[in-house]
């Protein structure tokens, strides 16, 4: 039996083509969302704000379980992502909290792991790179505090949690 309640479902995009394929939805008549950040850029010649995915390779969309087939069917689209065996679907309150999120300007950044205060981490780029430390708090994306192994000392330092990878 097919599912006749719309839920939100996240589906996986072929590489660099969200936005395309966010067109294409909506030219289909279905209801769909793609979380967008404003970034800058920095050419030879010139600088540039522009707008990209906030979740690399993922855009939501609103269906119900008759319109699977045809999502699918939408050029960009590479398939839906399961979770236990079934069709992963997001709360919507889940939906809405990201598009507050995102309506706040705020600077934002995604990396696809939970580090918590006392867990080991490499830093993986920066002055700091290949240091081991303890991830004792996170105070913003940029200003973060780590405990330096066998020093007894903790230093806060500027940088990227896309730097930052546990152990």
């Amino acid at each position: 039996m097919i599912d006749q309640h719309y839920k939100w479902y996240p589906v996986y995009t072929r590489s660099r083509a969200e936005k395309k394929a966010y067109d294409e939805l909506l030219r289909k008549g279905i209801t769909a969302y793609l979380p967008l950040k404003k970034t800058a850029k920095q050419w030879s010649d010139r600088k540039k704000i522009v707008e990209e995915p906030l979740i690399k390779s993922y855009l939501f969309v609103y269906i119900s379980g008759r319109e699977h087939a045809e999502v699918l069917m939408t050029n960009g689209i590479a398939r839906f992502l399961y979770f236990s065996g079934n069709i992963a679907s997001i709360p919507e309150q889940q939906i809405n909290n990201l598009k507050l999120l995102l309506a706040t300007d705020a600077d934002l950044e995604v990396f696809d792991y939970d580090i918590r205060p006392g867990q080991r981490v490499l830093i993986k780029a920066g002055p700091f790179k290949d240091m081991i430390a303890e991830m004792v708090s996170l105070h913003n994306k940029q200003r973060i505090i780590l405990r330096l192994q066998n020093m007894g000392y903790a230093i806060e330092i500027n940088t990227s949690m896309s730097f930052v990878e546990p152990l």
